[in-house]
């Protein structure tokens, strides 16, 4: 499993235009499966009035979470290509959806692969590439006495402290690493 990942830096958006047809892309940088479920449901909701909300989605370092939907479009004419441009660029915590306002004319199989893998890939020329550490998190317990070590250490690593408990003699901190310094805390 590698150090770093490669994902997209913020929300960007990007537009194709086919015979009529308009489909509106976003991309954006997502974390979590419950954040993704959110951000689908926002987007089904801010666009009820488009005849499709297509998308696909990768998490985690190792790209092995991810999903594409066709809403409704003819099997693996959207989803597909927008994965297709996630997995181009080897990108990951991503979310891309591209909305159709349907123009009147069918575009064919053809058209619709060619619309929406042109549409994921303005919004992702719209953005910026960016690599980004793995991190691990990390519970740590130690005795007071060790207080400075520790915390040296920590801020020597770029270490994001995210809470800490001190009970009688004894220190707790629960903290985010790099996973490249991992082994040494």
């Amino acid at each position: 499993m590698a150090d770093t990942y490669t994902t997209i830096s913020r929300y960007s958006t990007g537009i194709y235009k086919e015979k009529g047809s308009r489909f509106l892309a976003f991309a954006e940088p997502v974390n979590t499966e419950q954040e993704v479920k959110e951000r689908i449901a926002w987007y089904r909701k801010d666009y009820y009035d488009a005849r499709h909300v297509c998308y696909a989605w990768m998490l985690g370092e190792d790209r092995l979470q991810y999903r594409a939907n066709d809403d409704g479009e003819p099997s693996g004419t959207a989803g597909k290509p927008i994965l297709g441009q996630i997995n181009s660029q080897s990108l990951t915590n991503i979310l891309i959806v591209v909305v159709r306002y349907f123009g009147g004319i069918l575009l064919g199989t053809g058209g619709l692969v060619t619309a929406y893998k042109e549409a994921a890939a303005d919004a992702l020329r719209n953005n910026e590439i960016v690599e980004k550490d793995v991190l691990v998190r990390r519970h740590l317990t130690f005795p007071y006495e060790r207080m400075n070590e520790i915390m040296r250490t920590l801020k020597s690593i770029d270490a994001g402290i995210l809470n800490q408990e001190y009970q009688d003699q004894t220190c707790i901190i629960d903290c985010e690493i790099k996973k490249i310094y991992a082994n040494r805390i």
